[in-house]
């Protein structure tokens, strides 16, 4: 007997769920609350690892066409001092494949491929345990039961108070983002700055960090230590205002760092939040969940490849695992907790040492992942 499958959420995690099993002939609905693919910016670009968000590539069959999308080259990453000295410049090599970047809406696209995504549908409830299975509440007011519901629907889940009464809070670090185009045209200087993939500048409890995505699109980050409520004088919608203070956040900097922040084009504040690092819940018959909504953890590199491979082994799990459909996620679950725990510990620890009192323990860390 097939089942009911809804995963709620479009994003890395609930594509690569859909994929897989639509791979093996399994039906599910997506349901994303966005209107549509290009409803809202996905962000920046993602380096997916071999042996985690391209392990979930690979299972759904779709390896080869992240290998001709992605850009290796985007691993180079250049750490300078806050005068301007380089202090490292790791360049991969032409064969190196560990970490290759793609942007998100690349990535998005090539998981979409023929999956039948219902837009619009935002869930604002989901109530397990009843007759018929796992109940689906929409904004628009209707409800519709499943056998099984998989929150994939990030950090502000939906779906998480169905198992879990855990909420995110707050790390005491932001980011605010902002978005540089045409880099190599209009900005010739930055680019050869920034060079193939990253630059990063790190100061005490402060840092900025620039990221190539393809086209030509940059993305940079200003990250500090501060209160929640750090902007309570400040109009976050106020695109000069808060320029100027982020130039002043990292007044004395080289200018050349500063240009990244001079030429922004819009600016996003993103306090960074956390699920506790080992959460995990009782299992609830008729619902689980993946990514984010399961382990939101601090961006450096793991969350988006833990929940694309996730995503892969839960339809795995479904495909091929015990013919109890309970049984096989509960025995997923176990397994997802175990290494999201560990990646918890380990990207929580690397936060600690990115902005931190001592610029010096960002470097070491560079050096431990990326030795010279």
């Amino acid at each position: 007997m097939r089942h009911r499958i809804a995963v709620v959420g479009s994003g890395p995690a609930g594509l690569t769920f859909a994929r897989v099993l639509h791979r093996h002939g399994y039906p599910v609905t997506v349901l994303e609350r966005d209107s549509a693919p290009d409803a809202r910016p996905l962000g920046g670009t993602l380096d997916l690892h071999e042996g985690l968000g391209q392990l979930a590539l690979d299972k759904a069959g779709l390896l080869a066409e992240f290998q001709a999308l992605s850009r290796p080259e985007g691993q180079a990453m250049r750490i300078l001092d806050t005068d301007g000295t380089v202090l490292r410049d790791w360049q991969p090599r032409p064969d190196d494949r560990a970490n290759p970047e793609i942007d998100r809406g690349q990535l998005r696209d090539l998981l979409l491929g023929p999956l039948d995504v219902q837009w619009g549908r935002g869930v604002t409830q989901v109530a397990p345990g009843t007759r018929d299975g796992a109940l689906v509440h929409f904004a628009d007011g209707r409800q519709e039961t499943f056998d099984l519901v998989v929150g994939a629907d990030g950090a502000w889940s939906r779906t998480r108070p169905a198992v879990s009464s855990a909420t995110p809070h707050y790390t005491g670090v932001t980011y605010v983002e902002t978005s540089l185009d045409d880099i190599d045209t209009r900005h010739p200087g930055l680019a050869r700055l920034i060079g193939d993939g990253s630059v990063a500048v790190y100061g005490v409890n402060r840092a900025l960090v620039a990221q190539r995505n393809s086209g030509g699109h940059v993305k940079a980050y200003a990250q500090f230590r501060a209160p929640l409520d750090w902007h309570t004088n400040l109009d976050l919608a106020d695109v000069e205002a808060l320029r100027s203070s982020m130039l002043a956040l990292f007044d004395g900097w080289a200018a050349p760092v500063l240009d990244l922040l001079r030429h922004g084009t819009a600016f996003v504040h993103r306090p960074l939040y956390v699920l506790p690092v080992s959460h995990i819940w009782a299992h609830v018959p008729g619902v689980t969940l993946l990514g984010d909504a399961a382990h939101l953890m601090p961006p450096l590199g793991a969350g988006a490849n833990l929940a694309m491979l996730e995503g892969a082994e839960l339809a795995e799990s479904l495909v091929s695992g015990p013919a109890d459909l309970d049984e096989a996620v509960h025995a997923f679950e176990e397994q997802m907790w175990a290494r999201a725990g560990r990646w918890a510990k380990i990207t929580t620890a690397g936060l600690e040492r990115l902005v931190s009192a001592d610029p010096a323990e960002a470097l070491a860390l560079f050096d431990q992942v990326q030795p010279s």
